[in-house]
């Protein structure tokens, strides 16, 4: 046995958090050929399980749950649910825990973001939001007695409520402070076209209106208006969770979240981060990314269990990618659309499907696709090589977005 393999068994990973980017930790480092100890800890009761599917199947009663397919007993995890992580003693190497402390050699720290509420709504009943198994399950019942829902946020999670909610026959009415949906997300000239999807799905949407309070039965905004309301859904953003590190010594950036280097290594030695509780340096974009999203939970632990094992990963700056179904659509995105000098639709966006390409200096650098994969697929590889494409052949639909390419 060399003298790695026999570092590697002696060393112990601990891992907080156990969603995506947590349980894609331990996987990555297993086949990375970590053969250390491995403890996995999950503040819920539940057996670790993926989130997109809350607002979409299991919110409509179509599935119980969305477990990962991973036997951690066979991977070697040690998985502690339903333990909450309140501390780091960075100088111990030990977490805080409420079943007490425990040691680490490497810890990562894969603890998410958390839903924002809103002012004055915490305690009121009927007021939800859609973060957790628990939280899908609860709302299940009211969807099913087709209630008058209100969601408050006209965002991603606000529209995909909204259309599972029209999907189970309620009443919807989604309030949306900014003058669109999206706005802080999209340009007005993207976004605007998708506030006709929420009348043509029988949802009203009101824009440019704030809430006011939110009190049993009924939602009040600013400008006096009243929304009957036998359920009120809070969908305004989430932020990092990482309230808990407060006093750690790990550095976190303005809006919370943890700043790693490029192999998302905190300023703590022997700690990590990934997930949507982490910004990184994007050297591909030219600023510093603080991705919220699925496929970042999922790429990032592989650069993280590399630089663990003692491999020489490479930096990690990926392509951020999402999707969204609502409205009966299927949105993705791809790249990074700041600091972008030329936008091009590629078909109608009063129809379906269409596309907008981001490009700077010629190259693509961010694409949204309603209802054509292909683009995104093809973006998505035109944006990883910097590849210099013809503005005119890519605001044609017919053309394959590959074929727009000067090279």
């Amino acid at each position: 046995m060399s003298e790695q393999q026999t570092q590697s068994e002696a060393r112990h990973v601990v891992v907080v958090g156990a969603g995506m980017a947590g349980v894609q930790t331990a996987v990555a480092l297993r086949e990375q050929g970590f053969t250390g100890a491995i403890t996995l800890i999950g503040a819920e009761p539940h057996q670790p399980y993926d989130r997109p599917p809350l607002s979409k199947a299991v919110l409509l009663g179509k599935a119980e749950g969305s477990a990962f397919e991973v036997d951690f007993d066979a991977l070697g995890v040690d998985l502690r649910l339903g333990l909450e992580v309140t501390a780091v003693r960075a100088a111990e190497r030990r977490v805080v825990t409420g079943a007490g402390e425990i040691g680490y050699d490497t810890l990562v720290i894969a603890t998410g973001a958390e839903p924002l509420t809103l002012p004055g709504s915490g305690g009121v009943p009927g007021v939800h939001l859609l973060r957790t198994l628990d939280d899908a399950r609860r709302l299940r019942p009211v969807l099913d007695q087709r209630h008058r829902i209100v969601v408050v946020g006209a965002g991603w999670i606000g529209a995909e409520f909204a259309t599972a909610a029209r999907d189970a026959g309620c009443e919807v009415t989604v309030v949306e402070a900014a003058a669109r949906p999206l706005a802080g997300v999209l340009p007005a000239e993207v976004a605007a076209p998708m506030a006709t999807w929420y009348a043509e799905s029988g949802a009203e949407l009101i824009t440019g209106a704030r809430v006011r309070a939110v009190e049993p039965g009924q939602v009040l905004l600013a400008d006096g208006r009243r929304l009957p309301a036998d359920a009120v859904i809070i969908g305004i953003g989430a932020r990092p969770a990482t309230g808990w590190l407060a006093g750690s010594g790990i550095a976190l950036g303005p809006e919370g979240a943890i700043t790693a280097d490029a192999r998302l290594r905190t300023s703590l030695p022997g700690v990590y981060a990934v997930g949507d509780c982490v910004s990184f340096p994007s050297a591909r974009f030219g600023e510093r990314l603080l991705v919220h999203h699925w496929d970042n939970a999922l790429q990032g632990p592989r650069t993280v269990a590399a630089d663990i094992v003692g491999e020489q990963p490479t930096d990690y700056d990926p392509v951020p990618y999402f999707w969204s179904e609502q409205f009966g659509r299927f949105v993705q995105y791809a790249g990074h659309h700041a600091d972008t000098d030329e936008l091009i639709h590629r078909g109608d966006p009063s129809a379906t499907p269409w596309s907008v390409c981001w490009l700077r200096d010629g190259a693509l650098v961010a694409v949204l696709t309603v209802g054509r994969p292909r683009d995104l697929a093809q973006a998505r590889k035109l944006i990883e090589s910097a590849t210099p494409l013809d503005p005119a052949k890519v605001a044609d639909p017919t053309i394959p977005l590959k074929s727009a390419s000067l090279g």
